[in-house]
Order: structure tokens, then sequence, then C-alpha cells
């Protein structure tokens, strides 16, 4: 298994410098893994680390609350795309989901999947910690109904991670229909290998040269 595919090489944390960054790409580029995971601010410099690379620049909306208005979230995603991003992963509005507010949600994730068209592909957190089962199936039916090709689990600043029950839970909710992102907490090569066998299409981990230098080693 080709692991380093699977992952997003991801760095979110507030105090990320320059250097911090460019670190990541050099890293992305000499794994090969599937994308550099980044707040917007960096957008136009990972696509410019990348440039020939085959390594996509992933970059955040709404992040990490998922309570900023729709129309900054569809604004940030959009700058980010025009920078350079081909991925966007944008939080979920997650207030609204747990009081009902269902056709907010599904109106909130389609501006941002209509803003960014054909130019990016669009990952919806649903921030799995803070809901119910219940609530993560339909998180997830109102993601691919508004047109995302991902659900992902987690922003990794909440109270909880990705876990292998939620990536089955949410691979039999979009049945077929979009991908799983798993993300938040995974940190070993054998973390990894449970959320892909549990069904995730992608890993987003801030320790995707660890996680590569485990599966060389076996």
């Amino acid at each position: 298994m080709d692991i380093a595919g699977y992952i997003d090489h991801t760095l979110l944390k507030p105090d990320a410098t320059e250097e911090q960054v460019k670190q990541v790409c050099r890293e992305a580029r000499e794994y090969h893994f599937a994308s550099v995971c980044v707040n917007s601010c960096h957008t136009g410099l990972v696509h410019r680390e990348l440039e020939g690379s085959g390594v996509m620049t992933c970059v955040v909306a709404g992040f990490p609350l998922g309570a900023t208005t729709t129309g900054v979230k569809a604004f940030e995603a959009m700058k980010a795309v025009e920078l350079g991003a081909e991925e966007i992963d944008m939080v979920m509005n997650i207030g609204a989901l747990k009081e009902g507010s269902f056709n907010f949600v599904e109106r909130d994730i389609r501006t941002v999947a209509e803003t960014v068209g054909e130019w990016a592909i669009l990952k919806v957190i649903i921030e799995t910690c803070l809901l119910t089962d219940e609530e993560k199936k339909k998180a997830c039916e109102l993601a691919v109904r508004a047109g995302a090709h991902y659900v992902k689990t987690s922003t990794g600043f909440s109270s909880g991670g990705a876990t292998v029950e939620d990536v089955r839970l949410m691979k039999s909710s979009v049945d077929g229909r979009a991908k799983v992102k798993a993300s938040g907490g995974i940190r070993s090569l054998q973390q990894a290998l449970a959320m892909i066998e549990a069904g995730a299409d992608r890993i987003g981990t801030s320790s995707g040269v660890r996680i590569v230098q485990g599966s060389l080693k076996g």
C-alpha cells in the first residue's frame, strides 16, 4: 500500500511560521503526500512551494469552529482557490445542525460547493466528537446533497479526533456518494491503517513523515 498517497500533510497551528510551512512542503514533495493542508494565509506560499510536485494545496475555510457566516466561508474558499488551492476543507455549522436547522446547513455547504465549482475538491468537516450518531448520519447526508466530495471527521481543535467507529459510520452514511477523510489524533502507522481499513480515503495528520517511515520499516 502506498500510504503516503492517503495523507494530507497538515500544519494548522496558529503560530506556524513561513519556514515551518516550507518545511512541511519539502516533506510532502519528498514523500509524495496527497496534499499539504494549511490555513488560508499560507495558500500562495504552499502553492508556489509545491508547484510541479503533484502534491495538492489544501486550505481550510471557516476553521476551526464553522461558526462564520456562509458568505465569509465562501469568500475565504474563493480567495484560496484564486491563490492556488485545489482542495478546500470547510467546517460545517455545527450549532445549526444540532438545533435542527438542516436547510441552513445544506445551504451553507452548497454555497461553498458552488463557489469553488469544478476548481477544487470540497471536504466538509462535521466535528464528530460533538455529534450523536444520528447527527453524524444527518451531517453526512446534508454534505452529500449539497455537493461535497468528502466528509471529514474532525478539526483536531475540539474535544476529540477521528475514531474507527466514526469512519465506519460515515462510510456507511455516504454509501459511495462521497469519500471519507479521517483526521484528528492520527499519529502512528497503526492508527492510519485502522482508519483506512474502516473506510477512510484520506488521512489528515501532522505526523505524515512518522507514519510513512513506519511503513518503510515494516
